[in-house]
């Protein structure tokens, strides 16, 4: 069951700049930085409210950040919900016919599991079901 709004994920061509700005405009700190090497991204995270905004940045050319960037795209990348059993939602979704990017859940930042549907089934949108480890 999806339980709420985890984070926002936003495409970025240099976290530190970033930072910056979003710590001005949220009247916060970052309160965790870390790169996933699986994703070839470094990400920072700020809270807004019981949600997140995770900063991301590519450290290398293949991840699906820097092709994202290279589009254009900077900016609003996906929208990550949690869920109690990533497992148990990842089968009741593929059920329904959303198309997975991942089939099985995957180690993600700020200590999650992770797992991505295809934005070809979520009208266009990037979405990441992610549960606490």
């Amino acid at each position: 069951m999806i339980k709420k709004i985890e984070h926002l994920g936003i495409a970025v061509d240099d976290i530190n700049e970033s930072l910056k700005v979003y710590e001005n405009l949220l009247g916060t700190s970052c309160y965790k930085e870390e790169i996933v090497e699986s994703e070839g991204v470094k990400t920072a995270f700020l809270h807004v409210g019981e949600s997140k905004i995770e900063l991301l940045q590519a450290t290398n050319s293949t991840s699906a950040i820097a092709k994202f960037l290279k589009k254009g795209r900077k900016g609003f990348h996906h929208v990550a919900f949690e869920v109690d059993d990533i497992d148990a939602e990842l089968d009741r979704l593929k059920k329904l016919d959303f198309i997975l990017i991942h089939q099985t859940p995957k180690d993600g930042a700020d200590n999650k599991k992770i797992a991505f549907l295809h934005p070809k089934s979520t009208e266009g949108l990037l979405v990441e079901l992610c549960q606490e480890k």
